[in-house]
């Protein structure tokens, strides 16, 4: 014989409550709240031990898990960076008598140009152009794009005709949410690229293959590329 529909249910019900099991309905009228801003995220997320980011001079680098971008939470003498994947002047005698200030910098193998409004050099005199890919962070302000000519590091080694060998492919990867922190300034994975930051300063960069942007006045500035920036060769 069948059983009534109604006496189907109330047999379910009962067995939903025995067994200690609840049932979820969507809320169609839920909205979900919005992330949280890069200098909150960077000021809540807790910190990821850094023993295994550590290299010479005590400086933490890292990798993202594609393979896009290369940080270092380092050490600057003037223009001068101290950076274990990129040739530099960093240990030069005569830039020992210039002051030493924490930075971060990242660069990019695929990577957005920059906006017009972030050019913050012209290059006079050098043969050379303002290029995305590289970012930047003093206490007191982050910048994107540099002059050079050429490629940058990571694109040498993980772009379209990257080599896949060298320093930066022996260095860790950052897992996605993790943080680290040198000297005040702190780096995070940071949905699919990486947001650097000063959270006491108000001021930090977020960078990925197709957008960036650029943090100042206490974080309510934002410089931002549009998110279908092109992407540099």
């Amino acid at each position: 014989m069948r059983r009534p529909l109604a006496t189907a249910a109330v047999a379910v019900l009962a067995v939903l409550s025995g067994t200690g099991c609840s049932v979820t309905v969507p809320d169609p009228g839920y909205t979900p709240p919005p992330p949280l801003p890069a200098l909150e995220q960077l000021r809540r997320a807790p910190l990821t031990d850094a023993a295994a980011f550590r290299t010479a001079d005590d400086v933490l680098a890292f990798v993202t898990a594609d393979r896009n971008i290369v940080c270092a939470l380092t050490s600057a003498r003037g223009p001068h960076l101290n950076l274990p994947y990129e040739s530099n002047n960093y240990g030069d005698s005569a830039n020992r008598k210039l002051d030493t200030v924490p930075v971060a910098h990242c660069e990019l193998a695929v990577y957005p140009e920059p906006q017009a409004g972030d050019v913050r050099d012209n290059c006079g005199g050098t043969g050379l152009g303002y290029l995305g890919g590289a970012a930047l962070l003093t206490p007191g302000r982050a910048t994107y794009g540099e002059c050079r000519s050429g490629v940058t590091a990571m694109e040498s080694a993980f772009g379209p005709q990257g080599t896949r060998d060298g320093v930066i492919a022996s260095l860790p990867v950052l897992p996605e949410g993790a943080n680290l922190e040198r000297n005040g300034l702190r780096c995070s994975a940071y949905d699919s690229g990486v947001a650097c930051g000063n959270v006491t300063g108000g001021v930090a960069f977020i960078v990925s293959r197709d957008h960036y942007e650029v943090i100042s006045g206490g974080g309510k500035k934002p410089s931002t590329s549009p998110p279908e920036a092109p992407k540099t060769p």
